[in-house]
């Protein structure tokens, strides 16, 4: 199953994407798009299959049926390595971030940077002063303001943790950065911040997936929306042409996308 057409700015398609567990059909034929730079919101009630689909993009649960395709070619993505191959990075509600580690160590957690001295490299010993340098032009770009890089993850703010795994997805060349609830545990002050660096990476050409329950957020970040109900595409909408109380309606199965 191949399409002809394809958009030249398209980052992200996903086709007909179907997924099973044992007889659950938790995706029943998705498909929709993503532009380079863009944030499409990715919304739906719960046991709608949005997790089901990012785990797909992800890699960690490969689809039984249809096609992933990136910047115009179908890839094969069968593990989360596949996909960070491919220039997908996700950021998940947990953050996956040691909090006994600090900024760098996190910045560059499974990638850390080793000694160039040859005898220290062989015992595993790490070029900090490298990997800070490197954290510190990765934060830059994000206009996050960190206290150190020696301070330790659990020391900073939910905003700045936030900030560190998005800086983490961004650092490693990602095109397309998935992410799951980044608000959900905010404060109202942290969760702006959040959405302000949603719209910077955004504005530097890289696509966002966001995934999120917070309508408003996703009216302020987003400039499409998707909806899954029941594992299908209900609406692929841009957020000018809908309302906050439309777009809650379709989620709900009370309205019908026009």
């Amino acid at each position: 199953m191949t399409a002809e057409y394809h958009v030249p700015d398209t980052a992200l398609e996903v086709r007909e994407i179907h997924k099973s567990f044992g007889g659950v059909q938790a995706l029943k034929g998705v498909s929709f798009s993503i532009l380079k730079g863009e944030v499409v919101g990715l919304l739906g009630d719960n046991g709608a299959g949005k997790s089901t689909l990012v785990r797909c993009i992800s890699g960690v649960h490969p689809q039984d049926d249809g096609e992933i395709v990136i910047n115009g070619q179908v890839v094969d993505i069968k593990s989360p390595q596949d996909a960070r191959d491919q220039g997908i990075e996700t950021v998940f509600q947990d953050l996956a971030v040691i909090p006994n580690f600090d900024v760098s160590k996190n910045l560059f957690l499974n990638r850390e940077i080793l000694s160039s001295n040859p005898i220290l490299k062989f015992f595993g010993w790490l070029n900090h002063k490298e990997m800070n340098r490197q954290s510190e032009i990765a934060l830059k770009r994000l206009n996050s303001r960190i206290p150190s890089f020696s301070e330790e993850i659990k020391n900073l703010s939910g905003g700045q943790r936030q900030a560190v795994s998005i800086a983490r997805a961004v650092n490693w060349g990602a095109d397309i950065v998935i992410m799951d609830e980044p608000t959900a545990a905010l404060g109202v002050e942290q969760a702006a911040q959040v959405n302000n660096l949603i719209k910077l990476i955004s504005s530097q050409g890289i696509s966002v997936l966001l995934i999120s329950h917070n309508i408003q957020h996703v009216m302020e970040v987003c400039h499409r929306a998707v909806v899954l109900r029941h594992g299908r595409a209900a609406a692929n909408v841009l957020i000018e042409d809908i309302t906050p109380d439309d777009l809650v309606g379709i989620i709900t199965g009370a309205k019908r996308a026009a």
